[in-house]
């Protein structure tokens, strides 16, 4: 109601403004014509003149209207230069700072709903740099005012400091204008004001607070490196310290470019996803998945069985998986690319030279103008008491043991109830393992939904995983028995109080990932590390020419994402002298391999709540689908968050079959502005997974239907039916 009342008294205003032809009498003309009168009246009363001319002044420029300038020459014609600079610099401040008031409550929230994730790098960086951007703009009067002062009210920038800063801002211009005031007789016109050279200087002087900027990073920049004796020459453009997703895409592009780079790792190309990640727990997935269609073969019109697991000749099909995509990685074809690779652990000596202590023994040294980090992460091992007595594995270290085992573990316990947990607990589940899965979080998956959770809950108790959610591990326990040592988790039993003890044969820790961040002379150099290494939105950490990416630098854990990554450091570190690129995360898929995928991108409704964004929910079920049915996969739903009342997404949420493969719609719409308007108009072919997009889009459609209008087609027809 306040909103509706402002409104309709800024237009009343403007409109009244218009209507009484004072919009004609703020022109230089009629200045000219009427300043002998207006002289008359100052001398009469100056303080009245000065008040209303004040209050006059302050009128125009809240309301955004025409004639600020012509105001501010008669500021000068009729207080003189000291006296007419004081009264319009607070007059065009304060109503300038009116006008910002104005758009910020009345603008400032439609327009983030409307926009918000777009303009949320835009808000970050007011929130950062506002006051020298703000104090740019207003050193540069040709640009016009009144459109900063309502775009800056739709920016977090506060209200204090819009304030001062353009008090500053707009006072050279202003001395300019009012100055010329002093003169009127000789202005011909409110464009010779500004001569071509006076708007050359002040684009100059605009541009001075960002220079100075420019200047103070330098500045800080050398106090960083004070201490450190930078070469003369170097021997790289760029060395890159791990071969994983993100160091291998980084050599990659700095090599394409020819730059002359080098990449080291100490261990196995390809990282963690190429040997005991992605690849290694797709190929398991995907056999164990065979096994649940071959056990419930009668779903298909078959005969159902139970499926003769050969565990190690399943193994050595996940080692010729890894074989098969390992030369993609390959110190080969990185050479092949004009990548120098070196097999051996980095050392960063200072901030211009990396030692290599070789795996075939020996050092090397290299100077380079740039370093990448790329060290990637390790699973973390949660600090138990009795974890090392009774042993355990991790995503790392399952692989070898489970390449030595003839059957399934008789029974597997698996701690963590995210992705990886969920993941191999449903697949060893299917291949015969016994599998109780502990979780200390309320419920599995815990960034997700409720309603996603539950289901990947139930997909899991299906095959056979007794899930415990909600309990903390307490120890691990040995004891005698006639088959050797029994092993034990303790954990607190939520519904009955006291204790429980789990038995197991083997125990997977997957209770999340650490980055990997000794070793490599990170402390040396002072370079902050707190769980990964502080970087700013450029991957740089406090020495510009070492940046990160990957795994440790955050704030995901996704290979993907550290390909993405990769970019922005490769051309960061090669080019950033020209120009650097910020990392844009605002369109980040993730995917739980489980059966059915787990996938999204954007916000979900949890999140969406925790930020107070208002959104709308459109769902379509995959059991109305055809090829679904078809295929016996007619379970799970596509979940959209848009804006209310429009079809902008907001983010997606898929569970079901090839739910990755349905993202990648939704991921391409987001970054390209598309609404479910656009997706619901693309063809799809049938029979398809992916018509579940348009469906939902069809959902949300016919949510949104114009009944009124539709009334009056409905009529229409009826009337034209006679």
């Amino acid at each position: 109601m306040k909103k509706t009342l402002l409104l309709l008294l800024v237009l009343a205003l403007a409109a009244g403004f218009f209507a009484s032809g004072l919009h004609r009498q703020l022109d230089l003309d009629t200045l000219k014509a009427g300043m002998g009168g207006f002289a008359a009246w100052r001398a009469d009363s100056p303080l009245l003149v000065a008040a209303l001319y004040f209050a006059a002044y302050v009128a125009v420029t809240a309301l955004s209207l025409p004639g600020a300038a012509v105001m501010t020459l008669a500021g000068g014609a009729l207080f003189g230069l000291g006296w007419g600079l004081l009264i319009v610099s607070f007059a065009s401040t304060i109503g300038a700072t009116l006008a910002f008031l104005v758009s910020r409550h009345l603008l400032r929230d439609s327009v983030h709903a409307r926009f918000g994730e777009r303009l949320r790098a835009i808000d970050q960086g007011i929130a950062r740099d506002g006051a020298f951007y703000l104090f740019s703009l207003r050193l540069v009067p040709a640009f016009p005012f009144f459109l900063i002062n309502l775009l800056m009210g739709l920016t977090p920038i506060r209200t204090r400091t819009f304030y001062w800063v353009s008090q500053l801002g707009m006072l050279p211009g202003t001395l300019v204008y009012v100055n010329a005031g002093t003169e009127l007789g000789a202005v011909d016109s409110l464009a010779g004001v500004l001569s071509p050279g006076l708007v050359a200087s002040f684009v100059l002087l605009g541009l001075f607070p960002l220079l100075a900027r420019w200047g103070v990073e330098r500045v800080q920049a050398r106090r960083v490196y004070a201490g450190w004796t930078r070469p003369k020459r170097f021997e790289r453009n760029l060395v890159v310290i791990g071969a994983g997703a993100a160091g291998l895409v980084t050599s990659y592009i700095a090599a394409a470019v020819k730059a002359k780079v080098t990449l080291v790792e100490a261990g196995r190309m390809g990282g963690d996803c190429l040997n005991t990640g992605c690849v290694p727990s797709k190929a398991l997935i995907r056999s164990a998945r065979l096994a649940h269609q071959i056990r419930h073969a009668e779903r298909y019109g078959l005969e159902p069985g139970e499926p003769a697991i050969d565990f190690r000749r399943l193994m050595a099909r996940v080692r010729a998986v890894i074989r098969k995509i390992e030369p993609h990685d390959s110190v080969e074809r990185y050479t092949a690319l004009g990548v120098e690779v070196l097999q051996g652990r980095a050392r960063i000596v200072d901030p211009w030279t990396v030692e290599v202590a070789l795996n075939e023994g020996g050092t090397h040294r290299l100077s380079t103008r740039n370093i990448v980090i790329a060290t990637g992460a390790r699973p973390t091992v949660p600090a138990l008491p009795g974890l090392e007595a009774v042993g355990y594995l991790t995503s790392d270290t399952l692989w070898d043991a489970f390449a030595e085992l003839d059957t399934p573990p008789r029974r597997l316990l698996v701690l963590g109830g995210g992705p990886i947990g969920c993941e191999l607990a449903q697949a060893c589940a299917r291949l015969g393992s016994q599998v109780v899965l502990v979780g200390r979080a309320p419920q599995l998956l815990p960034r997700e939904d409720a309603d996603v959770a539950a289901f990947a809950r139930a997909a899991l108790e299906a095959d056979g995983v007794e899930v415990l959610t909600g309990v903390a591990a307490l120890r691990c326990e040995r004891e005698p028995s006639a088959e050797g040592m029994d092993k034990f988790l303790v954990v607190a039993d939520p519904a009955g109080g006291g204790e429980r003890r789990i038995g197991f044969d083997t125990l997977l820790c997957a209770v999340g990932r650490s980055a990997r961040l000794e070793g490599f002379g990170l402390e040396a150099l002072g370079i902050p590390a707190e769980g990964t290494v502080a970087t700013n939105d450029f991957l740089q950490t406090r020495y510009p020419n070492i940046l990160a990416a990957g795994d440790v630098a955050g704030p995901f854990q996704f290979t993907h994402v550290a390909a993405h990554q990769a970019w922005h450091a490769a051309v960061n570190a090669l080019f950033g002298h020209l120009r650097r690129f910020r990392v844009d995360y605002r369109f980040v898929p993730h995917t739980t391999f489980i059966d059915p995928e787990v996938a999204r991108v954007g916000l979900n409704e949890t999140e969406a709540h925790a930020r107070g964004i208002t959104f709308e929910v459109t769902r379509y079920g995959l059991d109305d689908l055809d090829r679904a049915i078809a295929d016996g996969a007619d379970h799970g739903f596509v979940k959209v968050l848009t804006v209310p009342g429009k079809d902008r997404i907001l983010g997606v949420t898929i569970v079901g079959e090839h739910a990755a493969e349905l993202l990648a719609e939704f991921v391409l719409a987001m970054k390209h502005g598309l609404g479910l308007n656009k997706v619901l108009g693309t063809i799809h072919t049938y029979p398809t997974f992916a018509e579940a997009n348009k469906y939902v889009a069809g959902e949300w459609k016919r949510a949104h239907a114009p009944q009124r209008v539709l009334g009056w087609l409905a009529r229409h027809h009826a009337w034209l039916r006679g």
